[in-house]
C-alpha cells in the first residue's frame, strides 16, 4: 500500500450499491478501498441523502459509472493518505462534496470555473461515494470541518456538503436581491432560508399544494409569506430560487418577478420548461442554472455557516436502510434532510 494509514483498518466494509437504474440499492461487503496518489481515505461517519441521489437511482441522470456507491454529502475522518497528500491529520473530520475531480488545466478550470470542467467527475455518480463505511476522495476536493462540543454533529454537518453548498451558490447567482422566492422547501431551502434570515432579506416560500407541514416549517424559519406554487405572493420578487425539479415552476416564477429579476434553477435535473409568453421575460428578467460548485463556494459557505449559525433538520437512517431513506425523500415525507449514519 503506497499510503500512510493511521489506524488498523478492517479488510472489508459494508456498502449500498446501485447496479441498475430503477432497481433498489444492493447491500454488499466490499474491500476497504486504498487511497491512490492525491487521495484521502475516509472512515465515513455520515452521508446525506440528496435528491440528486434519487435522480441517479431513478435513472434520470445519464451514464452513471455502474455499479456505483451513491452519496456525495460525506462527513468522515481521515484514515489514510495517498502519496503526495499533505495538510490532513489522522482522525481529522473532513467533508466531501458532489464535485469530486476536475482536470485542472482546461479554460474553465484556469478561470476559476472548475464547476464547468468538461472532464469533471462527480462523487457518487462516476466516483464511489459515501453510502459505505469507507471511501476515498481527491484531496483537492475535501474540506476541513471545524469541530467542538458546540458545533454540529456529523449527521447535522452532512447536508451542508450539497444542500447547503448548492443553495449558497444559487443565492450568490441571484445577486444582492432583497425579496427572494424559494420554490420547493426541502433540504437546500431550509438551509438557504437561514442564511437569508441572517442577512435580513425576506424570503417567500412556495410548496406543493396541500403541503401543510412544509409550509409550517417555512414559517418556523421566518418566511415573510408562505403559499403553494399556484398562488401569488403579496409583492413582486427580486429573485426566485427553484429547488424542486419541476420545469413548470420556471414560467410561474417569472410571472412573480420584478423587472430585472432572476430565476435560478438550482437542480441538476429538471423536467422540461413549458413555453411561456415573451412578455413574462421582457423587462430584463433572467433565467439561469446552477452547475455544481467550486471549491471557493465550499470555503466561503463553510466559513459562513457557523456564523449564521446554520442548524440542519435531519432524519437519521441506518446505512442498511438507504432504500427506505430514498423512498421517504421520493414521497416528500420528511422535513429537512435524510442522513445515513454509519454507526
Amino acid at each position: 500500500m503506497t499510503a500512510d494509514t493511521f489506524e488498523t483498518l478492517p479488510a472489508t466494509m459494508r456498502a449500498m450499491v446501485l447496479h441498475r437504474p430503477g432497481a433498489p440499492l444492493v447491500p454488499e461487503i466490499r474491500p476497504v478501498p486504498q487511497p491512490g496518489p492525491g487521495q484521502v481515505l475516509l472512515k465515513v461517519e455520515a452521508c446525506g441523502v440528496c435528491r440528486t441521489d434519487l435522480h441517479l437511482v431513478d435513472g434520470e441522470l445519464p451514464d452513471p459509472a455502474l455499479p456505483i456507491i451513491p452519496g456525495h454529502e460525506i462527513v468522515g475522518r481521515v484514515a489514510g493518505l495517498g502519496d503526495g497528500v499533505a495538510g490532513f491529520a489522522p482522525g481529522q473530520r473532513i467533508g466531501v462534496p458532489w464535485l469530486g475531480w476536475t482536470c485542472g488545466t482546461c479554460h474553465f478550470c484556469a478561470s476559476g470555473r472548475e464547476n464547468l470542467c468538461d472532464h469533471a467527475r462527480f462523487t457518487g455518480y462516476q466516483i464511489d461515494g459515501g453510502y459505505a463505511e469507507f471511501t476515498v476522495a481527491d484531496a483537492r476536493y475535501c474540506f476541513p470541518l471545524m469541530e467542538s462540543a458546540a458545533l454540529p454533529s456529523a449527521l447535522e454537518l452532512a447536508p451542508l456538503l450539497c444542500a447547503g453548498l448548492i443553495g449558497y451558490r444559487a443565492l450568490r447567482l441571484a445577486g444582492d436581491t432583497q425579496r427572494v422566492g424559494i420554490y420547493g422547501f426541502g433540504a437546500a431551502a431550509h438551509i438557504v432560508a437561514q442564511v437569508l434570515r441572517h442577512q435580513q432579506r425576506p424570503f417567500y416560500a412556495f410548496t406543493r399544494p396541500g403541503d401543510g407541514e412544509s409550509q409550517d416549517f417555512a414559517r418556523q424559519l421566518g418566511a415573510a409569506w408562505v403559499g403553494d406554487a399556484s398562488q401569488r405572493p403579496p409583492e413582486r420578487l427580486d429573485s426566485a430560487l427553484i429547488f424542486a425539479p419541476a420545469g413548470p415552476l420556471v414560467p410561474a416564477a417569472l410571472t412573480h418577478l420584478e423587472k430585472g429579476g432572476v430565476v435560478v434553477c438550482a437542480g441538476i435535473h429538471m423536467s422540461d420548461i413549458p413555453a411561456f409568453p415573451y412578455a413574462d421575460l421582457w423587462g430584463e428578467r433572467m433565467i439561469r442554472s446552477v452547475a455544481n460548485l467550486t471549491r471557493q463556494d465550499g470555503i466561503d459557505f463553510l466559513d459562513l455557516a457557523p456564523r449564521v449559525p446554520v442548524h440542519t433538520a435531519v432524519t437519521r437512517f441506518a446505512l442498511a436502510d438507504a432504500n427506505l431513506a430514498l423512498d421517504t425523500l421520493r414521497r416528500g415525507a420528511l422535513q429537512g434532510a435524510a442522513v445515513l449514519a454509519m454507526d
